[in-house]
């Protein structure tokens, strides 16, 4: 039997949306209010799917203690209370959008999680505004 499990998570982070590459005009015109040379922050919301066979010995397609952990150590302690363009290393030379954001967590749980398992990720910036992948 083929199903999906969710689990949600949330962390809080600032970021500045800004391409070193461009001026600060063009920045601020492509950027808006993100573009803030003193950063802003979200409160991002983020649901991990997961899919897979159910192991018809535990009943279980994950144990989601299991999720539930990779996703509070490789996700919320790395990025939650931080400032994302300072102190994370995904971000340093990355812009962190809602877009790029969501495919580094998918990176990072992708690297630990078991191969037989489809991943998927969604994650609010806002409650109106999110992104997926895999699309």
């Amino acid at each position: 039997m083929r199903i999906a499990a969710f689990r949600k998570a949330h962390f809080n982070a600032a970021h500045r949306l800004h391409n070193p590459k461009w001026s600060d005009d063009k920045n601020k015109e492509v950027f808006g209010l993100c573009n803030n040379p003193n950063y802003h922050g979200h409160n991002y919301e983020l649901e991990v799917k997961i899919v897979g066979e159910v192991d018809p010995e535990t009943g279980y397609l994950i144990d989601l203690k299991l999720l539930k952990d990779l996703i509070k150590e490789h996700v919320e302690q790395r990025f939650d209370h931080k400032n994302l363009n300072l102190d994370t290393e995904e971000f340093k030379n990355l812009n962190p959008t809602a877009e790029n954001i969501c495919y580094v967590i998918w990176n990072i749980l992708r690297a630990h999680l078991d191969k037989k398992y489809e991943l998927f990720i969604r994650l609010y910036e806002t409650p109106r505004n999110y992104v997926e992948y895999p699309a």
